[in-house]
């Protein structure tokens, strides 16, 4: 074992490229950055990427907002949710996405989660005929994709809607199917430490007419939903116009002319991050007491971080961990911790949702250890950082 350090930032994301602060400034110069404000025949740089990201993605509507946290509350109240439902959802995910249920109205029920981080499907098929809930919020946290042929399968048996969580998976597939184009509605996120960068932000894409016009009327297009371009006729906004509230939460000009660019280069972006996965991964695979998580053969995952369970091991093992981790520069974050850290928590820490046991999945909670892996790093510094890992598992487990 050795004492080496890592001395890099995992806080530190790559510039903006120049082209995309090129593009910004060409906003701040015409001084319109609401998305509403254009010129008589212009299409604005919000209307321009909500075009581009239904083309990523293959849906037929998109739309821009504030961020992905709104893009989720807009989704459950444009499919329906109201005061008092019962809304399933992973028991492992963050706090956004049971926060989005709440904020509704709704009651957050959790479903247990599997060794390979993924929703528990026969946990699922359990609680969908013991709450009675009609919408499930999938979260394919930390980038794991579960069997969502198989997932389909029950819900749509259970009429149960799924809205797609895909915070992590933006640019990441199921059996070459983009994230996103399984469920009703799926919602992105476009923060600082997402796949694409512009602070905050989210995208919400759907093929269905009616949600995408109350989704619209949602974000606050008063009677300006002509000026978007990824949306149905007009003639569908005169059933719910009247009679859809304005929660305001778009996105200006500036984020979107900053995504845009950035939209074009995520293929290049998720090779990268997929690389230094691969190093971490290699360096820590055989590591006695240290289980990775061994990704399917259809899920074509982005690597932004990397998890591994230290399962068994007692608290003050995994704290040794982390906290020697840390000293030697490398910041682990465990999803065992009994108080929430910065944005880790775990459903038990969610008093706002009624308490819901989950002994087997809090077997797997307790064990998880998550590594950001930004772009700034290095090939080089992913396999430092693997060396780091493996020296203190093996130095605590003894």
């Amino acid at each position: 074992m050795s004492d080496e350090v890592f001395r890099g930032n995992f806080t530190q994301q790559e510039p903006i490229p120049e082209e995309a602060i090129e593009a910004a400034v060409a906003v701040m110069r015409s001084g319109r950055l609401h998305r509403y404000n254009v010129l008589p025949d212009e299409v604005g740089e919000v209307a321009l990427l909500e075009e581009e990201f239904a083309a990523y993605t293959g849906a037929k509507y998109a739309l821009a907002v504030a961020s992905g946290g709104y893009a989720l509350g807009c989704a459950l109240r444009a499919v329906g949710v109201d005061t008092g439902d019962a809304v399933l959802t992973n028991a492992f995910t963050l706090a956004p996405v049971p926060g989005a249920i709440a904020s509704v109205g709704a009651r957050p029920i959790f479903v247990g989660v599997t060794d390979g981080l993924v929703i528990d499907l026969d946990d699922l098929q359990v609680k969908i005929s013991e709450s009675g809930a009609r919408v499930l919020m999938l979260s394919h946290m930390r980038g794991h994709i579960v069997d969502m042929d198989a997932l389909m399968y029950i819900c749509n048996g259970a009429g149960v809607t799924v809205i797609e969580d895909c915070a992590h998976t933006m640019g990441a597939t199921w059996d070459g199917v983009p994230s996103g184009r399984y469920g009703a509605v799926a919602c992105y996120s476009t923060q600082t430490y997402k796949h694409i960068n512009s602070g905050e932000g989210g995208l919400l894409v759907t093929d269905d007419d009616e949600v995408a016009v109350r989704a619209i009327m949602l974000s606050g297009s008063y009677m300006l939903y002509g000026a978007h371009t990824a949306r149905p006729p007009v003639e569908v906004f005169e059933k719910v116009k009247y009679d859809t509230p304005n929660i305001s939460g778009r996105m200006d000009h500036l984020r979107a002319a900053i995504l845009r660019v950035q939209l074009r280069q995520l293929a290049t972006q998720v090779d990268n991050w997929n690389a230094r996965y691969r190093v971490v991964e290699e360096g820590l695979r055989d590591v006695a007491g240290l289980t990775l998580i061994e990704r399917p053969q259809q899920e074509g995952f982005v690597g932004s971080s990397i998890q591994f369970l230290l399962l068994d091991w007692s608290d003050a093992q995994i704290e040794a961990v982390v906290s020697r981790c840390k000293a030697r520069g490398v910041e682990l974050k465990w999803f065992g911790a009994p108080e929430p850290v910065a944005f880790t928590s775990r459903y038990d820490s969610w008093r706002y949702a009624d308490p819901q046991p989950l002994p087997e999945s809090d077997s797997v909670l307790r064990a998880i250890v998550d590594m950001r892996l930004p772009l700034t790093f290095t090939l080089e510094d992913c396999a430092l950082l693997a060396r780091i890992i493996r020296d203190e598992v093996l130095r605590a487990g003894d």
